[in-house]
Parts: structure tokens; C-alpha cells; sequence
């Protein structure tokens, strides 16, 4: 089995394209992971709308889309999918009902409304379904595959993913605010042993007590739980749009010298499993 995750958007909260930003990327949260010709894709913020002009490119007929939580840095790439307007093409969206009630489908209708967008989700005929799931639910998008699913503590409610095969296992944590002096099980829980570990790294110890409240994590937090889940390596995730090229340097290197299993991920680039 190959499994093969890349990052189309690696940003938080906002996108923040610019030249200062040219090397990391500027597009929000969008992860896709190939597994033996299926496409599993991990959230729809900006960065999808580039994910779906190389679907189209490389032939896809198909994919499947998980949605961790509705704030609109991780849907607002739906309506510029271009695939989703293909009638002949398949996406399947699943997405988790939250505490305020809102699922996957009204939360995606809602931004597709006047007058926040001119064309209906109606119109996106490339959408074959839409799912909602309750957090702690295992969903099975794939034979062989299971894809566990965990509560965070996000304004509003979020959902994070442990995708998990014969041998392997990748983890997804894009949105969650820590108690410091406390691993959240829940994180640990999808953490353990697993292969990649994506974390939400959006602050950092030093100013993240003026931040209490956002719904977000740090990057020294992510080392911590990835030593306690004894995960191979951590990719520091969900930048800050505020965090430069030369920023976003320095945490890698200050995180790789704390621990050598971790780095900060880049748009565009990929991990393969061995497995």
C-alpha cells in the first residue's frame, strides 16, 4: 500500500499570500492523503482550490473530503473546486455535527448564499453527498482503512482525525487550545505511535497566554504531546498568517533542536510512509 500526504494549505485563520510568506505558503488548511488510488482530503480551506486544478490534471474521477470543524479558513475553497461543478466527477463530504448544531451541509450552503456568494452549492453537481457524523464516531472510507475521530477544544466545537491502516497511521490536529500543564488525551489518543502527526502550531509559548480563548495551540505544546504519543515525527502545522518565511525559520530550527522529529510544514511539498 502507498500512502502520500501533501500540504495545499498550510495557513491559519486567514490566507496570507505574499512574498514574505513565498516559501511556507499563504493558503489555508488543506491536506490530501493518496492511499492506493484514493483521495482522501482533509479540510477545504484556500489551498483547495489548487488541489482540485491538479485532480483535473491528473485524471481523478473521485475523492472524499473530511471537514474537521466550519470556521472559513477551512471551507472557503468549496466553491472554487472546480471538480465539484463536474457532474461526471464523484466528492463525497463528511464533516461533523458541532455544538451549536450545524453540520456539513448547511454550513457549506450558508457561505454559498447572498451575500457572501453568488453561485449556489445547488449548481456544484460534482457533489454526490454530504454527511454529517458525531465526533468519536470510526468512519471507513477505505477497505483496510479506518478513520477515528476525536473532539477539540475550539471555539464552537472541531473534529480531529487519526487515519490508520495495516502498519501505519497519520494524525490530524488542526485547530485545538491547550491547558498548559495538561496533555489533552484526546490528542494523545490520535497521537499514539502514529507515523505523521499534524498539530496546530499557530502560536508559541511565549504570547500564547494574550490568546487564551482563540481556540489554538503552539508549537512547543505539539513536542510535548508528540513525546508522550512516542509519534515518529511531527509536522508544525496551521501557521499563524502573521508568521513570516524568516519567523517560521526560526521555529524550525529552534523545534529541531528540541526534537529531531519535528518540522514546520511547507504548501506544496509531500510525505510518503513506508509501508
Amino acid at each position: 500500500m502507498d500512502v502520500r500526504v501533501t500540504f495545499w494549505g498550510v495557513r491559519g485563520c486567514i490566507a496570507s499570500p505574499s512574498p514574505e510568506t513565498s516559501q511556507y505558503g499563504g493558503n489555508t488548511t488543506c491536506v490530501a492523503v493518496e492511499i492506493d488510488g484514493r483521495m482522501l482530503i482533509f479540510d477545504a480551506g484556500t489551498g483547495l482550490r489548487r488541489l482540485g486544478a491538479q485532480m483535473r490534471r491528473d485524471g481523478w474521477s473521485e475523492a472524499d473530503l473530511f471537514l474537521t470543524h466550519y470556521h472559513w479558513d477551512h471551507i472557503g475553497g468549496v466553491p472554487f473546486f472546480a471538480p465539484g461543478f463536474d457532474p461526471s466527477f464523484r466528492l463525497r463530504i463528511f464533516g461533523p455535527r458541532l455544538d451549536d448544531g450545524i453540520g456539513p451541509a448547511l454550513a457549506l450552503d450558508r457561505q454559498m448564499q447572498p451575500p457572501s456568494f453568488p453561485v449556489p452549492l445547488s449548481l456544484m453537481r460534482g457533489i454526490d453527498s454530504i454527511s454529517g457524523f458525531s465526533i468519536g464516531e470510526t468512519l471507513s472510507p477505505v477497505a483496510g482503512v479506518s478513520l477515528r475521530t476525536a473532539s477539540l477544544n475550539h471555539p464552537g466545537g472541531a473534529c480531529g482525525y487519526r487515519i490508520e491502516g495495516e502498519g501505519w497511521s497519520v494524525a490530524i490536529v488542526t485547530d485545538t487550545e491547550h491547558r498548559p500543564g495538561h496533555l489533552d488525551p484526546a490528542v494523545v489518543g490520535l497521537f499514539a505511535g502514529a507515523d505523521l502527526a499534524l498539530y496546530d502550531s499557530t502560536y508559541t509559548d511565549e504570547i500564547f497566554s494574550a490568546r487564551r480563548g482563540w481556540g489554538h495551540s503552539t508549537w512547543q505544546e505539539g513536542i510535548r504531546l508528540a513525546r508522550a504519543a512516542k509519534v515518529k515525527r511531527l509536522g508544525l502545522f496551521h501557521h499563524d498568517p502573521g508568521h513570516d518565511d524568516d519567523c517560521l525559520d526560526a521555529i524550525a530550527a529552534a523545534a529541531a533542536a528540541r526534537w529531531p522529529g519535528a518540522f514546520v510544514v511547507r504548501e506544496g511539498t509531500s510525505v510518503t510512509l513506508a509501508v
